[in-house]
């Protein structure tokens, strides 16, 4: 299969090419028109309509509106059967409120379209010796804010998929980056009302338990290990000086490598906003997230063939050693690496910026970030022809992520299946 291999991958890449003005189009609509998490719906137009009419020929099975009102479901078959091999390419196409398409959303939903154009492509030359292979794109809204994905996973959406591929822009190359379990929190304080001149001695001061809880997690940063993270904001803390506030807001993420680490994160944190709200004299309501993010779990074989990939297109990757020492950010597909093998790379795209920031933003609409963009969705795709056809590798794929799983805690090494994940 080697020569042909290598013709299929060929193959891949040139219908990712005759497709490069489509793709900048769509990924420059969808940057051109930023849409907040569950809110994507010119980008779901966008990207349905692309898939509804390319190729022009013989275009996809699409169902709009899969699950969620802003997520899709793209599929292709060769032909009709009853087991087939599942590959799946995710799209992520939200934004961020103010800054717009500042962590490049709109080129994974371009990575992931042409990713599954280019190994189509592939597999339509080969005609009746086809393997029985089954392509579906999932539009998965909400990354940013919610976790679309995690709402997908509940739904089903990703029951019976083999193995999905995406990629996120970045400031360089990797096959992996750690990107961490995170919990969200709203914490509110209640207080009583008082004029602070005359009676102060009448009032409970909820701002004054925003204030301690904020500090005391100040202090317990000297005990957190240097993988945690805890962030926040006083989202609300009173409308006078001369009123004592009867409520004050937080929000807090709290980040983790693992879900068992961040478990114990969270336990600390909350008796820091329990503490505060005793302190005072204060009620206190927790409130977490619609969903925790589950750490990425990372797949050898799979980075591995990706690597390999990349290199013969050019991609310089950062060091094993920068991979291990640093941190990302969270991400719902995390999720999904904890029910079907997968594959999160990152890729630079020709500039230094960092995302969330302006700087990014501009960096994700440009001409410059197309070729780095389309070179990483040549990859995935080369590395999907890899999955369907070297011998063993869907096998140690799937073996590396029981591995994972095991290690995590969520599968005991008896288990066959892979439990359900929230």
């Amino acid at each position: 299969m080697g020569p042909q291999l290598e013709a299929l991958k060929l193959r891949a890449s040139e219908c990712i090419d005759a497709a490069a003005e489509r793709l900048a189009a769509l990924s420059r609509e969808i940057w051109a028109a930023p849409e907040l998490a569950y809110e994507e719906h010119g980008a779901h137009r966008a990207l349905t309509r692309f898939f509804g009419r390319e190729p022009p020929d013989a275009p996809w099975a699409v169902r709009p509106h899969y699950l969620l009102d802003t997520a899709f479901r793209a599929e292709w078959a060769p032909s009709p059967c009853p087991e087939p091999l599942r590959l799946g390419f995710l799209c992520e196409y939200d934004a961020l409120p103010g800054i717009g398409h500042a962590c490049g959303h709109n080129l994974i939903a371009e990575v992931g379209a042409a990713a599954a154009l280019g190994l189509r492509g592939a597999l339509e030359t080969l005609r009746e010796t086809t393997p029985p292979v089954q392509i579906i794109v999932l539009g998965t809204p909400a990354e940013e804010d919610g976790g679309g994905k995690i709402d997908l996973i509940e739904a089903g959406a990703f029951n019976h998929l083999d193995v999905v591929f995406m990629a996120h822009p970045s400031q360089e190359n990797a096959a992996y980056l750690p990107d961490v379990a995170e919990h969200d929190v709203t914490v509110k304080y209640h207080g009583k009302t008082s004029h602070a001149a005359a009676y102060p001695w009448e009032g409970v001061n909820a701002l004054d338990a925003a204030v301690l809880a904020y500090n005391n997690l100040s202090v317990l940063r000297q005990q957190m290990k240097p993988t945690w993270r805890v962030h926040g904001i006083i989202k609300d803390g009173g409308v006078k000086p001369n009123i004592i506030p009867s409520h004050a807001e937080l929000v807090y993420y709290l980040r983790a490598p693992s879900m068992k680490e961040l478990s114990t994160l969270t336990k600390k944190a909350e008796d820091c906003f329990r503490a505060a709200a005793l302190a005072t004299g204060c009620t206190v309501e927790l409130i977490a997230g619609a969903h925790d993010y589950y750490n990425v779990l990372p797949n050898k074989s799979l980075a591995k063939a990706y690597v390999e990939n990349g290199e013969k297109q050019g991609i310089e990757f950062i060091s094993d050693d920068s991979v291990l020492s640093g941190l990302s950010g969270s991400t719902d597909f995390g999720n999904v690496t904890f029910v079907v093998p997968g594959i999160h790379p990152y890729f630079y795209i020709g500039s230094d910026a960092l995302n969330h920031t302006e700087e990014y933003t501009v960096a994700a609409g440009s001409q410059e970030a197309q070729f780095y963009t389309l070179r990483t969705a040549k990859t995935l795709a080369m590395t999907a022809l890899d999955v369907i056809f070297k011998p063993g590798l869907l096998e140690r794929v799937r073996e590396d992520f029981k591995l994972q799983l095991q290690e995590e805690g969520f599968l005991n090494a008896t288990q066959e299946d892979t439990p359900a994940v929230a």
